[in-house]
This record gives structure tokens, C-alpha cells and sequence, in this order.
């Protein structure tokens, strides 16, 4: 893990950066109040339309029937830029809580893929569950895949490329763990 602000290498159990001493109680400080999301797909700046809406939950809705385990969350918002966006996702991957309370630590298997479309900016943050799956690398490519047509402001074309792409990976992770597994039964 980076920390959101710097960007040094922050130990998953750290209680705040070594380097710029950021830690989440500092960013609710600096941030404030979460602001209103809708599940699963919440857009407080109207960018997209009633269809898009429901589109983009339907396909999120079909990821999650088959990742029962998956707690994902698409935000379009306009965060102030004052602060480095990837704060922002930092801090509201953290005090939205999409996983639950229940789920944390190595059972947090929430991603959220936060867009502001003012700033160009979209970052995907997955749970700790998640990481050793989800590379920055492979985060990285994921928004490539929407890079084109959030360029043109076709965002809902880009989540559905994310999300698409997202799915091939979750697959992919699901489909070696199952190797794996059978692997070491075959050994006994």
C-alpha cells in the first residue's frame, strides 16, 4: 500500500505514514462529512443519465452474483482540489465503509472506483482482502481500459470497460485459487 497523500509505502497495519504522518482520523479531519452515496452506483454530479444509472447497476449487480463476497461501489464526485484526489478515495473508501463493519482487514472485499469527471481524474481503491489479487498494475490497466471513452465523456462506457475487465480478473484469480486448491489435495 501507498500512502494516498505522499505516496511513500505505508505497511497495511500502520496507524498513519512514517513519512508524511497522514493517517485516516487526519483525512475525516481535513475532508469532513461523507457525502450521500447511492448504492452500488452513486453519482452526485448528475453526470449520468436515468439509463446509464440502471445499466451500470445491472452489470454490478450480475459481478456480484458471481463474487457473492465482492462489495463494489462506483462514485462519481466532485472532490475539492485542494487536496490530492487520491486522498480523497483514501478517505472515502474509509469512512463509507462499503464492506461492512464486520468485514475488515484481510475480509474487506470492497472496491470502489471513485471518478471526478471536473478534475479527470478516477482511481479504483480495493479492500485489504483484495490487494494481493489486485495489483496498482492491474488497477492501472483497468482505468486504461476506460481512458478513451471517459476522454470523451462517454462515462458510463468506461465504468462498463472497468467492470468488464475487472470481471476477466476476478476470473482469472478464482479460476488459479481453484488450481491451487486441487493442487494440494492431489499431493495428500
Amino acid at each position: 500500500m501507498r500512502c494516498p497523500y505522499c505516496g511513500s509505502p505505508v505497511h497495511a497495519d500502520a496507524a498513519e505514514c512514517l513519512a508524511c504522518r497522514l493517517s485516516y482520523p487526519r483525512t475525516g479531519a481535513l475532508l469532513g462529512a461523507v457525502p450521500r452515496l447511492a448504492p452500488l452506483v452513486a453519482d452526485t454530479t448528475r453526470t449520468l443519465r436515468v439509463t446509464e444509472h440502471a445499466r451500470l447497476k445491472r452489470r454490478i449487480t450480475a459481478i456480484r452474483r458471481r463474487f457473492p463476497q465482492l462489495a463494489l461501489q462506483v462514485a462519481m464526485h466532485r472532490f475539492p482540489v485542494e487536496h490530492p484526489f487520491s486522498m480523497h478515495v483514501f478517505w472515502l473508501f474509509n469512512a463509507a465503509d462499503f464492506a461492512g463493519n464486520i468485514h475488515r482487514g484481510k475480509d474487506n472485499h470492497a472496491l470502489l472506483l471513485a471518478i471526478d469527471p471536473d478534475r479527470g481524474e478516477a482511481a479504483i481503491m480495493p479492500g485489504y482482502g483484495l490487494e494481493g489479487f489486485l495489483t496498482e498494475e492491474a488497477l492501472g490497466h483497468l482505468l486504461e481500459l476506460a481512458g478513451p471513452a471517459w476522454q470523451t465523456g462517454r462515462w458510463a462506457d468506461g465504468v462498463l470497460r472497468v467492470l468488464d475487465g475487472l470481471e476477466l480478473l476476478l476470473e482469472t484469480f478464482a479460476i488459479e485459487e481453484e488450481a491451487a486448491g486441487h493442487a494440494v489435495k492431489d499431493e495428500y
